[in-house]
């Protein structure tokens, strides 16, 4: 179950998948909320553990890149993997 935040729309399908105790996930997530774009998240580490599984292979095979968090998809195409904060402006345009 996702989470919806953010009122401006930037023309780009932002996901997040973080965890809830980690400090980056939470740093990426305050990000993309002070610049208030649309984005939805989803804590991957409060899903059941099977589910939890499923959606790191998923993105692992998707985007050909290792699962560490947050891990960011754009428009279902692109990923930001950890949080750079530099990185993150750059790619989506903040």
């Amino acid at each position: 179950e996702y989470t919806q935040e953010g009122n401006k729309d930037i023309g780009k399908d932002i996901c997040v998948y973080a965890l809830s105790t980690c400090g980056f996930c939470r740093r990426a997530l305050q990000f993309l909320r002070d610049s208030d774009c649309k984005f939805k998240f989803i804590y991957v580490d409060k899903v059941p553990y099977e589910t939890k599984q499923k959606v790191k292979e998923e993105l692992k095979k998707k985007f050909e890149q290792r699962v560490v968090f947050p891990y960011c998809t754009i428009d279902d195409k692109e990923v930001l993997v950890g949080f750079v904060e530099e990185d993150w402006k750059q790619t989506l345009g903040l």
